[in-house]
């Protein structure tokens, strides 16, 4: 009797996307469009550190909470002499302000950290110009594996970073410290400033984010993405600081542009690969001048 599709768990991928522990990883790691024990570890990792964050939110609202009580009660101690009712409504009063608050903090942490649009958004209609893309890392052994045999390859393609989903592993990774991917903007725009972004070390199961672009450089390419690349300026994305990080550019243009591409000068130290989470692009649409 045949039995069900198992991956062999001595065969390894990246473990978090971005670093690889060793030459293998746990296949688990990478997303699946299959249902398999990778999609259930995925799945669980994501719950792990989403319970993170909720219980490090928990914990800010508690002496939140705390402190307001504390400033009700003295205030209540050293000045009230009105009536019970009035106090009391002043008590509830002083409740649904502290909730407002609460709620207030919490719609602040749901809230996109750029608060710019996103002209490199997949499903916006940006796409990738694979012509002018680097090759995606090859890893024969990121797979899933059935009696043996590989059957399902599991490297993400450019164009996942397009899109908002930034967890553990859901990156596109090219081979070495140097690549570039070019980006069919959602619409024609005047390019004034990119963002990209990385998992932190916290929440990366090696611990570390040594595959993370450190170095890179921005153009503008006119003519419908075949034209003069036009340098638009060049950062360094730092590690220690938040994982979503912005730059304005350091070269103005006056014309609309289509397309956008990124070359990476650098990595933070993986002699492998360099994965890219994800990548936008922000300006002001308009017509050519």
């Amino acid at each position: 009797m045949i039995g069900r599709p198992k991956p062999r768990m001595d065969d390894r991928v990246f473990r978090d996307g971005s670093e690889e522990a060793s030459d293998d990883a746990d296949v688990s790691a990478l997303p699946s469009p299959l249902e398999s024990p990778g999609t259930h570890w995925r799945e669980s990792q994501a719950l792990e550190n989403n319970f993170q964050e909720i219980l490090s939110v928990t914990k800010q609202i508690d002496v939140l909470k705390a402190l307001l009580t504390e400033m009700k009660d003295g205030m209540y101690n050293h000045s009230w002499t009105g009536d019970p009712v009035e106090e009391q409504e002043s008590n509830d009063t002083l409740d649904e302000e502290m909730s407002n608050l609460v709620n207030y903090v919490l719609k602040k942490l749901r809230e996109d950290q750029v608060q710019k649009a996103d002209y490199a958004l997949k499903s916006a209609g940006a796409s990738i110009i694979e012509a002018g893309t680097s090759e995606s890392y090859k890893n024969d052994k990121a797979k899933l594996y059935w009696h043996g045999i590989g059957f399902l390859n599991y490297e993400m393609p450019p164009d996942i970073i397009l899109q908002p989903d930034v967890h553990p592993g859901k990156c596109w990774a090219f081979p070495g410290s140097q690549g570039h991917v070019l980006i069919k903007l959602a619409e024609k725009i005047v390019p004034t400033a990119v963002t990209m972004e990385h998992i932190s070390e916290k929440v990366s199961p090696s611990g570390n984010i040594s595959s993370a672009p450190k170095e890179f450089s921005v153009y503008g390419v006119s003519k419908e993405c075949k034209g003069e690349e036009i340098f638009l300026g060049q950062f360094v994305y730092n590690k220690q600081e938040t994982t979503v990080q912005t730059f304005e550019l350091q070269h103005a243009v006056s014309e609309t542009l289509s397309c956008v591409k990124l070359k990476i000068l650098s990595n933070w130290g993986h002699p492998k690969y360099t994965c890219l989470y994800r990548f936008r692009v922000h300006g002001s649409p308009g017509n050519s001048t």
